[in-house]
């Protein structure tokens, strides 16, 4: 393929819009099409603007691109979970026993803009918003688009890259090839929805909570977390079930609202005097897993991102995974020039294992915030996590591995964590625990192989 000709992606989300800039530094032609209008000219719906964790493989990604201190400039770290037990003093679990180990609350939104700002910058990149695309043709790499006065147009290029997000149109047009491609799909909704709130600033500006900490109200079968803003405001995000007494199809009045919150969040309702507003504006949303294989069809077309792995938010690492995406083709692309048929298929070998275990790891920490980060022994294996971590610079938890390792594969992080998480769990059923010397632990951790 020569430089000149066209790539299009369709869906001008984080991903794809990094992967644009990154296409355009290596001299690409790239048509950028989104389905929606450019948001630095249009405010996003209320109650869609969920903030993200942002951590250490997403920011090795946005270096790669030359983005990396731009968007830290917008960043507040994260240093670990303050757990606020109903009826208890709230409490802090550190997500490292390194301090130089922390996640950072990025705006969703924000991130967007700064990328699409860094895309504009480029000659080599054409951004079309407003731009529905209605069909593909992969096998000729084209598109039908509608536009915002409802004219269709069609535009050619030499490949098309998806990154438009869970319900992709490009993963879509696979499916018309199943029986060629042997396309397989699945997507696995939670029982559960989410639904968005928010704490204010002070009068003068400032956070009425600890601002450098990841809040979390965990309550059994929901939650509440809360993540900090720059400009003094805290982004809450209500997850819950749908159908249970206190479900969202349940609460479905002022009087069970404020009832719910009385008896589930007391210490949570005084930073939230507006409650009523907007539980009743923001919509609910669903929680789903997404995965499929191929990625790619016939050297024409890919996924990336959600597209190809969507996951539900519970371990931070959906916009890392898709960004990391960005880093992981880059570098296959620099090691084998366009030749994108072998690109391709290297790029989809090297991540559907990674995001399938990310996928699962996500799950299972739904269910830790949910359930276990108030149980006892989870909170004493948290506590010898951190003495591990501090008194022995090799030892990672599961979380670091995941989350300050981007060196690692996921897969690689899972099954070494997961194998950690069983061993500590066991001997932190004992009471006596803290009996045990350190040094005794690291030895039986290190026996572990995978």
């Amino acid at each position: 393929m020569k430089k000149e000709e066209k790539i299009i992606i369709v869906g001008a989300g984080l991903c794809g819009t990094l992967l644009a800039v990154r296409l355009a530094q290596r001299g690409f032609k790239v048509a950028l099409y989104e389905k929606r209008w450019d948001m630095r000219k249009k405010q996003i719906d209320a109650g869609r603007s969920i903030n993200l964790a942002l951590s250490n493989r997403g920011l090795m990604a946005l270096e790669s691109a030359g983005l990396k201190e731009k968007v830290m400039d917008n960043c507040i770290p994260m240093r670990g979970r303050m757990i606020h037990p109903l009826g208890k003093k709230p409490f802090l679990s550190p997500y490292s026993g390194r301090p130089e180990d922390y996640i950072n609350s990025v705006s969703r939104p924000g991130l967007n803009m700064t990328l699409l700002d860094a895309a504009e910058g480029y000659e080599n990149i054409e951004m079309k918003f407003d731009a529905d695309v209605v069909d593909i043709d992969l096998k000729s790499a084209s598109i039908q688009y509608q536009d915002a006065q409802g004219t269709m147009h069609t535009d050619e290029g030499q490949l098309i890259i998806g990154t438009d997000g869970a319900g992709s149109v490009v993963r879509r047009s696979m499916m018309k090839y199943t029986s060629e491609l042997l396309f397989n799909y699945s997507q696995d909704f939670l029982r559960h929805g989410y639904k968005e709130l928010s704490i204010l600033p002070t009068s003068e500006g400032g956070w009425q909570l600890e601002k450098e900490v990841l809040h979390i109200w965990p309550r059994g079968d929901f939650m509440v977390i809360a993540l900090p803003n720059l400009d003094g405001s805290f982004t809450l995000t209500m997850f819950h079930p749908y159908d249970t007494e206190i479900g969202f199809n349940k609460l479905d009045t002022k009087e069970k609202i404020a009832e719910f919150f009385e008896t589930y969040y007391p210490t949570l309702l005084p930073y939230i005097p507006h409650l009523q507003e907007e539980y009743a504006e923001n919509p609910v949303g669903n929680l789903g897993t997404i995965k499929c294989y191929p990625w790619q069809a016939f050297g024409k077309g890919l996924l990336m991102g959600d597209a190809a792995h969507a996951i539900v938010p519970f371990y931070g690492q959906g916009m890392n995974s898709s960004l990391e995406d960005v880093r992981v083709f880059d570098e296959i692309l620099e090691q084998q020039g366009t030749n994108w048929d072998k690109v391709f298929t290297l790029f989809q070998d090297a991540r559907k294992k990674n995001t399938d275990a990310i996928a699962d790891l996500a799950i299972d920490n739904f269910y830790e915030m949910r359930d276990y980060v108030d149980d006892m022994a989870f909170i004493r294996k948290r506590k010898l996590e951190m003495q591990l971590e501090q008194e022995f610079p090799d030892y990672y938890s599961k979380y670091s591995l995941v989350t300050f390792r981007p060196e690692l594969s996921y897969d690689q992080a899972m099954r070494r964590g997961r194998l950690q998480d069983k061993l500590l769990l066991s001997l932190c059923k004992n009471e006596n625990i803290e009996e045990l010397p350190l040094q005794e632990v690291y030895n039986q951790v290190r026996k572990i192989e995978i």
